[in-house]
């Protein structure tokens, strides 16, 4: 795991220009650096060594030196890949995972991607044809940023690395603000800095002759076989297991990220790492330190873990917020940003459980209560109309059953997190932030993809393509970079993708529970205990922190400043705050959201 940037464009000093733009991602290779420039192309590459310490350093090239490569993540197939290209008469010159891309591309043109097992950004420049080939991984683990300015690309693992080229122009996107309110992480291809783009996940980029082309080569979907449930079962955890297993290569000390969650807990199981490693906080109900140690012991293995302090997750706001590049509100940020300090002490890669619930249906929010399946036993033609009513009711209870009830999916689940409504993102916004997407414009393309599927497969799918990539990878991959420590996520993986998508909707969920089959199949490594253990998440007590003065001065500092009056209603703003702190509301989430914007703005454009 490494950081790359680079630039396709004319340049005085073009050197000292690449050399600075590294310098932003030290934090993402402090092992080494290296560099090519030739002309217009300008590849550096900052390197976290994992496998094949002694020659791994990039950038690498092919034979004839006509093609150039750097690469972050890691191929767990590669040696399939590299056999196969061996034989048909490549040479090799390391022993490492990157190596495969290069002659891959030789090879296999852009279906090199097609074949790939693994977590990855890549770029290669052919210095014969003078074009670029760029591409990123089929779920979004690693992060690819680029942007077009002035007659030159820029590409790079992190948006901060185009800050010191010349040509690059810092801009604030006006448009992004709006639906970040909702969504509470930065949801468009174009990212808070004007003209500069996220190249999606499962998508290959070209550019040549001054023009940037993009293309998907994997979509995400179901194709549920009906078979016995044992049989199933079966499945699911022969393939975890044979994921955790190439997930495990490596030349460094690998841990593990341990919760009370079953999904955690499952690839600790499997994987018996020396160490795993738990942070929590000391007020009640925001620890899951116990269970974890509970559950290494019970698997003889030493946890390490640290339970957090208030001041210090509020001292590292600001920094986390800029590792971040772009503003982002999911409180979980912070607790794995410490996560991630604490196990760089011990190990260079760790396993994680992202994943499994978006591809085996965990979500409680994927779930329907007893009595919404109750009420949409009433004919839809009497829902519809009672839900209509129910939009334009002030905020009382049972406006949002009824609205759910009566609508479909498509017009009531967004994703994971939903803190502003939309209506109420404008009545806090000036007007310059309200020329922005709606959530339907962000939406509806995603699930017309998805039409004809159930409910459970189109959130599913919803969350593949949005949630997943924007907010939980994002901050799995920039928390722990910055700490210089590969991050891996085993159920992120083709094949258990292979084997999600056959699962039919019941055996995702049902009555009895979510991620009804995963969870049996983990009992096959877990005491059953844990297999039931419910979804907590990473909870941070931010309700509770906001109600502490020196936190709420803090913050309505923040929201009093010149720099929120450019952007909010600030009466409206400062309410919703002191609403909370005088325990008249629960406005946690949305204080948090503006707050994180406003730390972010601050770094980058202060």
């Amino acid at each position: 795991m490494c950081g790359f940037t680079g630039f396709i464009g004319e340049v005085s000093n073009p050197d000292v220009v690449l050399e600075n733009m590294m310098n932003q991602i030290i934090h993402r290779g402090p092992d080494s650096a290296g560099t090519f420039t030739d002309g217009e192309a300008a590849l550096g590459f900052r390197r976290l060594s994992i496998i094949d310490l002694e020659n791994g350093s990039q950038p690498l090239y092919n034979e004839d030196q006509s093609l150039v490569l750097i690469f972050n993540g890691e191929i767990f197939n590669y040696q399939d890949i590299r056999k196969d290209l061996v034989e048909k008469g490549h040479t090799f010159t390391t022993e490492t995972d990157s190596e495969v891309l290069i002659h891959g591309y030789e090879e296999y043109g852009t279906k090199l991607v097609t074949k790939l097992r693994g977590m990855f950004a890549f770029v290669i420049w052919d210095r014969n044809k003078k074009r670029l080939f760029a591409a990123r991984d089929m779920f979004g683990i690693k992060p690819f940023y680029y942007g077009h300015m002035n007659g030159t690309l820029m590409f790079g693992s992190e948006i901060k690395t185009f800050l010191p080229h010349p040509h690059f122009e810092k801009v604030l996107n006006e448009k992004a603000l709006k639906p970040y309110l909702t969504f509470q992480f930065p949801v468009l291809n174009e990212t808070f800095f004007k003209g500069v783009f996220k190249l999606p996940a499962a998508h290959y980029m070209t550019y040549e002759n001054g023009k940037v082309t993009t293309t998907r080569y994997w979509e995400p979907k179901f194709n549920p076989e009906e078979r016995p449930l044992d049989e199933i079962v079966e499945e699911i955890d022969s393939v975890v297991r044979e994921s955790i297993k190439a997930h495990q290569i490596s030349e460094v000390k690998v841990g593990s990220f341990l919760s009370s969650g079953v999904d955690s807990s499952y690839v600790a199981s499997v994987l018996k790492p020396d160490k795993t490693f738990s942070v929590g906080f000391s007020a009640q109900n925001f620890s899951e330190i116990d269970n974890a140690k509970e559950l290494s012991k019970e698997l003889g293995i030493e946890n390490i873990n640290e339970v957090l302090d208030p001041d210090e997750c509020f001292n590292k706001i600001e920094e986390i917020q800029y590792i971040m590049d772009e503003p982002h509100s999911n409180p979980s940020i912070v607790p794995l940003y410490f996560l991630a300090e604490l196990a760089r002490k011990h190990v260079t890669v760790v396993l994680s459980g992202e994943g499994a619930d978006e591809l085996f249906g965990g979500y409680e929010e994927y779930d329907e209560s007893a009595s919404m399946k109750k009420y949409k036993k009433v004919p839809g033609f009497i829902r519809r109309p009672v839900s209509e009513v129910a939009k334009i009711l002030p905020e009382v209870r049972g406006k949002h059953f009824l609205m759910k009830g009566g609508l479909p999916v498509e017009e009531t689940f967004i994703g994971q997190a939903h803190i502003f409504e939309e209506h109420e993102a404008t009545e806090i916004l000036t007007a310059k932030y309200n020329d922005a997407p709606t959530v339907k414009d962000i939406v509806m393309p995603i699930y017309k993809k998805a039409a004809g599927e159930d409910d459970l497969t189109k959130k599913q799918i919803l969350d593949l393509n949005l949630w997943l990539v924007d907010d939980i990878l994002l901050k799995a991959d920039k928390m722990s970079m910055a700490h210089s420590i590969e991050l891996r996520v085993p159920f992120l993986d083709k094949e258990v993708m292979k084997v999600a998508a056959k699962v039919p909707s019941r055996y995702r969920i049902n009555d009895v529970d979510t991620k009804y089959a995963f969870r049996a199949a983990s009992k096959r490594a877990l005491p059953e205990e844990w297999a039931n253990r419910k979804k907590i998440g990473f909870p941070v007590p931010i309700r509770l922190w906001i109600q502490e003065e020196k936190y709420f001065n803090k913050i309505k500092e923040a929201f009093e400043s010149a720099e929120a009056a450019q952007f909010f209603d600030q009466q409206a703003i400062v309410k919703l705050l002191t609403d909370h702190y005088e325990g008249k509301a629960k406005n946690q989430r949305k204080v948090w959201t503006i707050y994180m914007f406003l730390v972010w703005y601050k770094k980058y454009f202060g």
